[in-house]
């Protein structure tokens, strides 16, 4: 469970260690170390959720919770 989020931390740290203290090879390095980190927080903010609730009720509201602030949302079925 924490081997991606460890990986992303040492890759993030040896591109900011890089950008630092090297020339040439290292800038390119710091680039991409600094780089995938980035790609992969905005392949995974950027991904719709799956969103089980509607699946199994077409209302939306399938828990007491979402049933109680359903009613501070705008309904998209009646007309404004």
């Amino acid at each position: 469970m924490w081997r991606w989020p460890i990986a992303l931390g040492l890759l993030s740290a040896s591109g900011l260690l890089s950008a630092l203290v090297s020339d040439g090879w290292g800038d390119a390095w710091s680039w991409l170390a600094l780089g995938v980190p980035v790609l992969v927080m905005a392949w995974f903010g950027l991904r719709r959720p799956a969103r089980c609730a509607e699946a199994s009720d077409p209302g939306g509201a399938s828990t007491p919770a979402a049933a109680g602030s359903a009613a501070f949302l705008p309904d998209s079925r009646t007309p404004s």
